[in-house]
């Protein structure tokens, strides 16, 4: 343990001496935290340029920001990519361009996620980008009734067995780190928790937003949230400097689901579990439901992570814990139901 500890404390020290990039790129620049990092980087002297792909502007695109319109699950991504980053001088790539919750239409979202991971990755490659900065999520551990109380890094992603949307994204880590492996490149995988706020919409967002919210009869695991600035603050971190490896990105503390529900506003639908699961799958198979069956494991087991390792080597610390997270999307929530109901 103080040979860990020991070892940490090193790489911290070298962080501090990394030098910042000038000119930073982005897949996924219309996405949630593309559009807000491109925001801050539009504002940060430190940043000269920023190169935002993605099938449409920005809106947060300004003077500093050039706007390249892409496609990934287009077989020439790839050489498109290669040619800008090579063009702008890019020093770090961030790789946002996921979904931000499940698709019925799953060979789209494999072109997408895996096969556009690769094409990215790609362009990287032969225009010799330095940082490579990938998003993925605390979920891929996959909930287990052998899991942990606090999952950390080291343990095995294994949510990519229940569901394609899932998978993908597994898959997409996996080639994340055969490349920092074959090109020596600073790679950073920040693995976020499920993300909640005022303004951020995905798949937690629309489940929390029901007036009824699924649960398991006899179950009660624990969750836990990242509020959206303390992910857009742990990005524009892993940008600025380098921070190689992988890093659970969460925030601070931990609530029952039953808790989650009553603090979110909501009134629990509690669901006998030997039927949840074919339920679930019936309703995603006829597109009647938002969420794929294998989310129902995460109303059964706990699946939340340490973020002991991004405090003390890439010094992420989230200035909202997970209950605050939770009050500051329901907060708005409780303001959209008044109007909707007016």
């Amino acid at each position: 343990m103080r040979d860990e500890r020991e070892q940490r404390a090193r790489q911290a020290g070298a962080l501090r001496q990394a030098g910042r990039p000038r000119t930073i790129a982005l897949t996924g620049a219309a996405s949630f935290l593309g559009q807000n990092l491109i925001g801050l980087f539009e504002e940060d002297g430190r940043v000269e340029r920023v190169v935002a792909f993605d099938v449409k502007a920005p809106a947060t695109a300004g003077k500093k920001t050039r706007f390249c319109e892409l496609d990934l699950t287009r077989p020439t991504a790839g050489a498109r990519v290669a040619e800008v980053l090579r063009d702008e001088g890019v020093d770090a790539l961030a790789h946002l361009a996921f979904l931000a919750e499940p698709s019925h239409t799953e060979a789209y979202a494999h072109e997408l996620e895996a096969v556009g991971t690769m094409y990215a990755l790609d362009g990287a490659r032969r225009a010799d980008v330095r940082k490579v900065v990938l998003w993925s999520q605390t979920l891929l551990y996959g909930a287990r009734p052998s899991n942990p109380n606090f999952l950390t890094e080291e343990h095995p992603l294994r949510a990519g067995e229940a569901a394609p949307y899932f998978a993908d994204k597994v898959e997409a880590e996996a080639l994340a780190g055969r490349y920092a492996e074959a090109e020596g490149a600073v790679v950073t995988v920040l693995r976020t928790a499920p993300l909640l706020g005022p303004t951020v919409r995905n798949y937690m967002t629309r489940f929390l937003a029901r007036r009824f919210v699924p649960t398991l009869l006899g179950f009660d695991p624990l969750w836990q949230f990242l509020h959206e600035v303390d992910a857009v603050a742990a990005f524009r971190l892993a940008l600025l400097r380098d921070c190689p490896g992988t890093f659970n990105i969460v925030g601070e503390g931990v609530l029952p689901l039953s808790t989650v529900v009553r603090l979110a506003g909501r009134a629990p639908l509690p669901l006998p579990h030997p039927l949840a699961r074919p339920l679930s799958g019936a309703l995603w198979l006829a597109q009647l439901a938002d969420l794929p069956p294998g989310f129902v494991d995460y109303l059964r087991y706990v699946c939340v992570a340490d973020g002991a390792k991004a405090a003390e080597i890439m010094g992420f610390r989230p200035a909202f814990t997970t209950r605050e997270a939770l009050l500051d999307f329901a907060g708005v929530q409780r303001l959209r139901d008044v109007r909707l109901a007016l």
